[in-house]
């Protein structure tokens, strides 16, 4: 009898012993899953944030870029006129006054070898008629663009170069542009003028860096 009593403690124990090993398992199971899904949080947030901060800092430190003309590099080939996805194209002739002599002899706007110094169709250089004269007073004469008729040629830019002070210039006008991501004029622009500029500074001026349009 008393064996079988002991036998009997002896078993009792050995239960409660595998008890509590395996509650003492659950409970570590259960602490690391915990854990595990406490860190995977933690880590998934710290991506989030961090992802979010570089969004951040490369949404402040970019800027839109559009498409600009140098005119230190322009030949006036004429092909702004004819590789533009618009008619006409949205590069045209912009007049920098501060540049300007008002020449009452304009080669810009007058036909080399004109006899007349008049506003006759025969007389002008430009095939649209986009430059008007204007008397300022004797001997000076000031030249308009009118941009509706302008073609973006360039034979006026050509004539001021050559017999002015290059106040005519040609330039993309970003209120016509549609801004290509690959422009097809900078394609085919033998004189490569065509770049990539920051939006906010969007104009590219030979000779006169402050001038804006």
């Amino acid at each position: 009898m008393f064996i079988e009593k002991e036998n009997k403690k002896l078993k009792m124990r050995r239960r409660c012993i595998m008890f509590i090993k395996m509650d003492n398992t659950n409970s570590d199971k259960k602490t690391s899953r915990r854990d595990f899904i406490n860190k995977s949080l933690r880590i998934s947030a710290g991506i989030t944030l961090g992802g979010l901060g570089i969004f951040l800092a490369k949404d402040a430190s970019s800027e839109d870029l559009v498409w600009q003309l140098d005119p230190e590099k322009c030949i006036q080939c004429g092909r702004c006129v004819t590789n533009c996805v618009l008619t006409p194209s949205a590069v045209k002739c912009v007049h920098v006054f501060d540049m300007c002599g008002y020449c009452d002899l304009c080669g810009g706007f007058f036909k080399p070898g004109t006899k007349k110094l008049t506003t006759a169709a025969e007389n002008q250089l430009c095939p649209t008629a986009a430059i008007e004269r204007k008397f300022v007073e004797d001997p000076f004469f000031e030249y308009q663009i009118i941009e509706d008729l302008c073609i973006g040629c360039g034979k006026c830019v050509a004539g001021c170069d050559a017999f002015g002070n290059g106040s005519l210039q040609l330039q993309v006008r970003h209120d016509i542009c549609v801004n290509c991501n690959e422009c097809a004029i900078a394609r085919n622009c033998p004189a490569d003028a065509f770049s990539r500029v920051p939006a906010s500074s969007n104009s590219l001026f030979k000779g006169f860096s402050g001038h804006e349009i």
